[in-house]
């Protein structure tokens, strides 16, 4: 091996240090859990607004509003559940 090549592959090793099988995961994890904390508070919400309504203390139209968010979230989640099997499923399909 040449001086020079040896040279550039130390040079690059120090420019980009190797990552731990963690770093790029704790991103992913933090944003599906951020994403099912707002489905929950978004489900919850919901379920105070409607309370609130049965007992005559919120307006119908806040109470329509917050159904069609949790319709909304609902159909979301689901379509991310169908894509997930899905992409799953595909995987299975590949020959070893």
């Amino acid at each position: 091996m040449e001086l020079k090549t040896l040279s550039a592959i130390q040079n690059y090793a120090t420019a980009k240090p190797a990552t731990t099988p963690g770093e790029g995961e704790g991103g992913a994890a933090a944003a599906l859990k951020g994403i099912a904390g707002d489905f929950a508070s978004t489900l919850a919400k919901s379920e105070q607004v409607a309370q609130s309504t049965m007992m005559g203390n919120a307006d119908p139209h806040a109470l329509v509003q917050a159904l069609a968010q949790t319709e909304l979230a609902v159909e979301t989640a689901v379509t991310v559940r169908n894509k997930v099997v899905e992409a799953y499923q595909e995987i299975l399909r590949m020959p070893v």
